[in-house]
């Protein structure tokens, strides 16, 4: 225990700040020997842990790995750590990047660590303790997996440290983490070390959320009154005729969510926009002193835009001092890049606005540009940044306030508000840890903005944490090559995704056992002294389906006989109608053949005009004879109804019809048939001539009905037990049919042996590439164009794409046909197939490999640079996989290509996903 206490107490005299009270709970479990799950707030200190556990691995004389999930984080951390610890002491890998990779401390994507643990790296020897920052990533749809692999694969020997964000299921999160990983503590934080203050910017004015920031319990009553006056100003416009008003200008109506809608301006009121610009929006928090901020906008080209708006509004942020340091590091991270590069990336626009203290965050920029903007922003020198939520994940560049333009975001399929989580994840950058007292959240005010909606949204800490887990391909191969298929599927049984499912069940489970033990008393209840009145009762019921189901059966046979009679009316036919309710004889007026089904109007011999459905006719009418009606019948008219009615009876008193019984009436003789001899066992069965049969009875059919009840629970509970497992086994069997594992899927063939070097989406399809000779014969360009379309995905609407010559254009259409062949093995095997290749980045890819200038790719792919870059690197790093998994020719050609990409903008881009 001294040895524990000095350890803490020499990493606490580390820091200038005194440790929190979670922080230090958490530590006390590390130097315990325990693992720990710690959940807090973004910005609380969470990785103060982490960086404790590096300490103790240093102490201790064993590794310990710190793993990111994006590549930006992981290069950020190493610096860190770096000048922390010496930069001998600590590591980078990240795939393509290897930086002192056996130093006792390594930061790494959580990618690379899987490679490591399935490839049974010798890296692993000695491994102590593993940080998993940002571990609520396993929610993630395209990373999460990746941890799940991760946890349930390490050795038991190493101390996990899961740091995550905030969570309203961390215990459960916690407890599987302990059922997997033995000893886990979970420690929970729910307050920020810097108190958030919340506002609406309306028109020019700031004004607070809630009445009393320090309780959050009340919402301001100028807000409310505010959102009065506006709805009844819209009531007001909605009484206006649409198009041009009296004064010739067009009127306006907006839509509103929840939160608000996505108008970009609002009806003026006392003469006045209650939708603030984004330029007076920075003013008025410069003039307050709650610069530097991040401004969400939920749009890439929102965010460039508000960076022009501020522009040409003539703000400038910055001192000269100030602006000689933002140039220096605008310098510093575009060197390498050729004046040619540099004008086609609208570098002096870019570069006036970071002189002013003004930038954007995306995806879409540059990646040299991303990180400029990174530093600046972490040195105080950029006061505004427009960004897309992506900056709230990872990165660490907290500020003094945080503005939300909108409430409402696009999700990849529609507009839909924003969760709780994300508003405390967005909000949670407000307010920097040892600068500043407070932080401060302003959401710009909307039209229909809801105050109390507002209000609920910040007040609350809802943030699920679901698992994304499923088997892949390379998962199903890599396991079954390094434990075995039968182990593989008790490891993927451990799963955070599989035991959130049994948890799912366990309330029908426990409904299940009850009903177990209440029809087990029933039977006991219905027990006879005569013979076995299971038996008995079992056999009344089966007698009971029978009669019900060949009623059932007759009833959908005229169902469909009824159909096919009414289909076929005509005006004119007089038919009889068996519905009780309207039972008699009828003309029919008009058929009434629609989308819906047949709909006959008819007159009834009482003159009464009715609509029919098919209802009422339980059984098929008979159509017995045919009357004229007049061609301009018309059934509002009492002279018509009554002139048709008196000949209607007319006719049926001459004819005399006679009602006839259908023959759908006639019951199933073999179903007649069983029912007669199981009645005649019935009859038999030493119980039927007990003087308390009855009573038995009625014990005996509550029995029966809890196991009905029983049996649609269990079917329920069926389908939701074993899924990981379950779907594993079709992913093995996916995988033997196609060659990949051997006969019964205990083994990896050497086909196998290739796939677990493909990490890839649509790592069977490339598997399968290679293995058939598609990309053979392929020149560099030509290779990463059609390597291209296994990893790019077009976002939004899709430019006309095609390959760029007729050898890539035929490679890809072969390529084209492998996927089709394993989407129809999928659906054999009950999966559910990938995405089709996607050709959009083939042509950029291959010109840029061919060595065309940045700027014209730029022009051919319609791509901003930082998702060029970003493509680039998918097909740098699947090139790379491809050449570890293949040799000869197509190794030597990945490896070209590789380098033909590898240059300017691609080269010296910092390490980005």
């Amino acid at each position: 225990m001294d040895d524990t206490q000095n350890a803490l107490d020499g990493f606490r005299a580390g820091y200038p700040f005194a440790l929190d009270d979670y922080q230090l709970e958490a530590c006390e479990h590390l130097a315990a020997g325990r693992g720990v799950l710690v959940a807090a707030p973004t910005g609380a200190g969470k990785t103060v842990v982490g960086e404790f556990a590096v300490q103790l691995a240093v102490a201790q004389g064993r590794k310990c790995f710190y793993t990111t999930p994006i590549k930006a984080l992981s290069n950020q951390k190493f610096h860190d750590l770096a000048a922390r610890y010496g930069e001998d002491r600590v590591g980078l890998l990240t795939g393509d990047t290897t930086i002192n990779g056996e130093a006792p401390v390594v930061v790494m994507t959580t990618e690379v660590l899987r490679n490591m643990i399935y490839a049974g790296s010798r890296t692993l020897d000695n491994l102590g303790f593993v940080v998993m920052d940002e571990v609520h990533y396993l929610a993630d749809r395209f990373r999460g997996p990746v941890w799940e692999e991760v946890i349930i694969s390490l050795a038991d020997s190493v101390q996990l440290v899961a740091l995550s964000a905030t969570v309203s299921n961390a215990e459960e999160f916690g407890d599987w983490l302990a059922e997997v990983r033995g000893d886990v503590a979970v420690v929970v934080s729910e307050r920020r070390p810097v108190p958030l203050f919340q506002h609406v910017m309306v028109g020019r004015r700031l004004v607070e959320l809630f009445a009393n920031q320090t309780d959050g319990a009340q919402v301001n009553p100028e807000l409310l009154r505010i959102a009065k006056e506006e709805s009844r100003g819209v009531r007001d416009d909605s009484r206006r005729p649409r198009g041009r008003s009296g004064n010739g200008r067009r009127t306006v109506g907006y839509g509103s969510g929840r939160y608000g809608g996505a108008a970009a301006h609002s009806r003026p009121q006392s003469g006045r926009s209650l939708v603030p610009r984004r330029d007076a929006t920075v003013e008025r928090l410069e003039a307050s002193g709650l610069l530097p901020a991040i401004y969400f906008i939920f749009s890439r080209q929102g965010c460039d835009t508000a960076v022009g708006q501020l522009m040409q509004s003539g703000l400038r942020l910055t001192t000269a001092p100030e602006r000689a340091a933002l140039d220096e590091i605008a310098a510093r991270h575009t060197q390498g890049l050729s004046p040619a590069d540099l004008v086609a990336l609208d570098y002096g626009r870019w570069s006036e606005a970071l002189r002013c203290g003004i930038a954007a965050h995306h995806a879409g920029l540059l990646p040299g540009f991303k990180e400029a903007v990174e530093e600046a922003f972490a040195a105080g020198l950029v006061k505004v940044v427009f960004a897309t939520e992506t900056l709230a994940l990872g990165i660490n560049m907290p500020a003094k306030s945080v503005v939300l333009e909108k409430l409402v975001k696009y999700n990849g399929e529609n507009h839909a508000d924003i969760t709780a989580g994300e508003y405390t994840q967005l909000t949670g950058r407000a307010g920097r840890r040892g600068i500043d007292v407070e932080g401060h959240a302003v959401v710009c005010w909307q039209p229909g903005l809801d105050p109390r909606a507002l209000a609920g949204l910040a007040s609350r800490r809802t943030y699920p944490l679901k698992s994304s887990f499923k088997p892949t391909y390379n998962m199903a191969v890599n396991l079954v090559a390094t434990v075995g298929r039968e182990r593989a599927r008790g490891l993927l049984e451990q799963s955070y995704a599989q035991y959130q499912s049994d948890r799912s069940v366990v309330g029908v489970a426990r409904t299940i056992a009850r009903n177990k033990r209440d029809t087990d008393r029933e039977w006991r209840r219905a027990g006879c002294d005569l013979g076995d009145f299971q038996e008995y009762a079992r056999l009344r019921s089966r007698i009971g389906d029978l009669e019900a189901d060949a009623a059932r059966e007759r009833r959908a046979d005229r169902r469909s006989e009824s159909i096919g009679v009414l289909r076929g009316l005509q005006p004119g036919d007089i038919i009889d109608i068996p519905a009780k309710r309207r039972r008699g004889w009828a003309v029919v007026i008009d058929p009434g053949n629609g989308p819906d089904g047949p709909q006959p109007t008819v007159m009834t011999a009482d003159s009464q005009v009715v609509r029919l459905t098919v209802i009422d006719f339980p059984q098929p009418p008979q159509v017995v004879g045919r009357m004229k009606v007049p061609k301009h019948f018309d059934p509002r008219s009492p002279a018509f109804r009554r002139n048709l009615g008196a000949a209607l009876r007319s006719k049926l008193e001459r004819e005399q019809y006679e009602w006839q019984r259908p023959a759908s009436e006639l019951a199933d003789e073999e179903a007649m048939a069983e029912i007669a001899q199981l009645r005649q066992q019935l009859r038999q069965h030493p119980c039927h001539g007990c003087p308390d049969r009855e009573v038995h009875a009625r014990a005996a059919e509550a029995a029966l009905r809890i196991e009905r009840e029983t049996a649609v629970l269990q079917r329920q509970a069926d389908r939701r037990s074993n899924t990981i497992a379950v779907r594993f086994d079709r992913v093995c069997s996916v995988l033997e049919s196609m060659g990949y594992l051997t006969e019964g899927g205990q083994a990896v063939t050497g086909a196998g042996r290739m796939l677990t070097r493909i990490y890839s989406e649509l790592d069977l399809v490339t598997a399968e590439a290679i293995r058939t000779g598609v990309l053979d014969g392929l020149s560099a360009p030509q290779l990463a164009a059609v390597l291209s379309s296994l990893v790019y995905e077009s976002r939004g609407d899709r430019r006309p794409s095609r390959m760029p010559d007729r050898t890539s254009e035929r490679a890809q259409t072969a390529l084209r046909g492998l996927w089709r062949q394993v989407s129809l093995t999928e659906r054999d095997h009950r999966l559910p197939s990938h995405a089709e290749p996607d050709i959009g980045f083939a042509e950029a890819i291959h010109h840029w490999t061919a060595g065309n200038a940045l700027a014209e790719v730029l022009e051919l792919s319609g791509l901003t640079a930082g998702d060029f870059v970003r493509w680039a690197r998918q097909v740098v790093d699947l090139a790379g996989q491809v050449a570890e998994a293949c040799d000869g020719e197509l190794r030597r050609c990945c490896r070209e290509a590789i380098d033909r990409i590898r240059r300017g903008v691609v080269d010296v881009a910092p390490l980005e996903d």
